[in-house]
């Protein structure tokens, strides 16, 4: 019988269906995201980061960072690892609790776009902080990248899936996803058919603050009493899955159209 076997933590990190482990990463959630993002780039800023990839789409380095992560560097390794959550606490807001510390997927994001708006950044730096707002920005709509500092974001907390042994991070970051049993492009199309331009008005917002409050009022709903999830839990919350990662990937292109709005020469 064929089981997801999952590797990884990143956004929605999909499995891929296999009857043995396999090393590479799926993470079709991420190129979801950035599938998305493409169509809502102005023209504008989709030629300034045509000439800034090496002839990649969002979709395809949407996962660069995730696969960089056995990269033997510091950076890579420890230093980076923050950059794809943030913790606020039950009752508490981002603003109160502020970034640790090691910095966080705020402030990343911010280094990330400072990068973008330095014209003395170099074309591989700039390329690096687009890898990296793209990832960040779908990281932060997935709500248990919204950490209440007591479960490692769900990751430790235990839950059985279709009878699979998993934990509540992992059903968000794969197992709902992937049972649809889609390719990302085929799932991208699904999702942007029913994107309206009214939703697309509602989903302006490029503030990450805005984005972390929507995932923490999510977050408080979608731990389950009932820790052996069947057809009742994504039933419930695949709707709001679905909407995430659209208001993801509409955002991430907000939030690049404004950047390369303010550096057109």
């Amino acid at each position: 019988m064929k089981q997801l076997i999952v590797y990884g933590c990143g956004l929605f990190l999909a499995a891929q269906v296999t009857t043995t482990p396999v090393s590479a990463l799926g993470q079709n959630g991420h190129r979801i995201t950035g599938e998305l993002a493409e169509i809502y780039l102005t023209e504008d800023a989709k030629n300034q980061i045509d000439a800034i990839l090496d002839n990649e789409s969002l979709a395809e380095i949407s996962t660069y960072v995730d696969q960089m992560r056995s990269e033997p560097t510091t950076f890579w390794r420890k230093t980076s690892r923050p950059f794809h959550y943030v913790t606020v606490p039950d009752g508490k807001t981002y603003a109160q609790v502020g970034a640790p510390p090691q910095g966080d997927a705020v402030t990343a994001l911010e280094k990330y776009k400072t990068v973008l708006l330095d014209s003395k950044s170099s074309r591989e730096d700039k390329a690096l902080a687009i890898k990296w707002i793209v990832h960040i920005i779908a990281d932060l709509h997935q709500p248990l990248h919204v950490g209440n500092g007591l479960d490692r974001g769900g990751n430790n907390f235990k839950v059985t899936y279709f009878g699979k042994e998993t934990n509540l991070h992992s059903v968000w970051d794969t197992e709902m996803i992937e049972g649809f049993g889609l390719s990302y492009s085929e799932f991208t199309n699904w999702l942007a058919r029913k994107i309206t331009q009214q939703q697309v008005k509602q989903w302006q917002a490029t503030d990450p603050l805005v984005w972390i409050e929507e995932s923490q009022a999510i977050r408080a709903d979608i731990y389950p009493k009932d820790t052996n999830l069947r057809f009742s839990y994504p039933h419930k919350h695949l709707p709001t899955l679905k909407v995430r990662m659209q208001q993801a990937g509409v955002r991430i292109a907000l939030y690049l159209n404004e950047i390369f709005a303010q550096t057109k020469d």
